[in-house]
């Protein structure tokens, strides 16, 4: 057992360099229409737009992707939100290793995933500060400005990723961004929320998306007296059967079109206000999905 664990660092530092690779050869190629690669604010950002604009103005979601992912790690989703209407603007964080990210497979976090209890409200805020200084640049634009409804904002991450909108939704009370109409957390990592029950804190209504072979991400928000449990109303819970941690991303190969559907549906009922519709009130039947939760109230 001692050999075991010892043996289980390098196998973590064998399959960053894995995942790394494999996301550097998948967001490789040619955007597709609609697509660009952009500096605005001094923030390198990846963005989505619709191909025909259904409104004067968009509604607009800000993607966080995952530790040692980058902003075009998920474009399956990304295009799914943009053929949906939306505006998305993913910028590259500091800790990313591809499409052109600063950081080496084998740099670590700046605080360890293991000792979630000492992260505090400096873990990681640049990620935070990417998505400020993005917004207040993107504010004084006047071509930017005029193509965004800033009425409707909704906040989407995966992984280290989901940690970051969850703490711009009021669970870092200095990361917060007002305006936030929905947030949606992809396998996210929340344990450094749970000493001070700071989920409690959140001021949007919450997605939560998990999968069964996530075994390490996904148990501690749909436990009882998890994220799902300590996060106010409205909420969802939703896993899908088979899904992995990187299901999310373009490396992931199957429950694609489940996941926008429930992604898309539930950006669409409250950052845009639309009625409740059939994808968002059927989820629970899907094939594919264990486990369905929501609580409205």
């Amino acid at each position: 057992m001692i050999k075991a664990i010892s043996f289980l660092p390098r196998m973590r530092t064998l399959l960053r360099v894995l995942v790394a690779s494999l996301l550097a050869f998948v967001v490789a190629g040619a955007a597709q229409a609609k697509d660009s690669e952009q500096v605005i604010g001094g923030v390198h950002v990846h963005v989505w737009e619709p191909d025909q604009r259904q409104t004067p103005k968009q509604p607009v979601i800000f993607f966080s992707h995952g530790f040692h992912g980058c902003s075009t790690q998920s474009k399956f989703l990304m295009r799914a939100f943009a053929d949906a209407g939306y505006i998305v603007f993913a910028p590259n964080h500091h800790d990313a290793t591809c499409n052109n990210g600063d950081q080496k497979i084998w740099d670590k976090p700046q605080v360890s995933l293991r000792k979630p209890y000492k992260w505090t409200e400096a873990t990681h805020r640049n990620r935070a500060d990417d998505f400020k200084k993005l917004i207040a640049a993107l504010k004084r634009d006047r071509q930017w400005n005029s193509k965004i409804n800033w009425s409707q904002m909704g906040l989407a991450g995966h992984s280290l990723g989901g940690y970051t909108v969850l703490g711009m939704s009021g669970a870092w009370p200095s990361w917060q961004v007002d305006g936030v109409k929905a947030t949606l957390a992809l396998s996210p990592f929340i344990k450094p929320y749970f000493p001070e029950h700071l989920l409690g804190r959140l001021t949007a209504p919450v997605m939560y998306q998990g999968g069964t072979r996530d075994i390490f991400v996904t148990p501690p928000v749909r436990r009882a007296g998890g994220g799902y449990d300590r996060s106010p109303a409205p909420k969802y819970y939703v896993e899908f059967f088979g899904a992995g941690h990187l299901t999310w991303t373009d490396l992931g190969l199957f429950t694609r079109k489940r996941i926008t559907e429930t992604a898309v549906a539930f950006m669409d009922r409250y950052v845009r206000g639309k009625p409740v519709d059939a994808n968002l009130q059927a989820i629970g039947g899907m094939s594919g999905v264990t486990d369905f939760r929501y609580q409205l109230h």
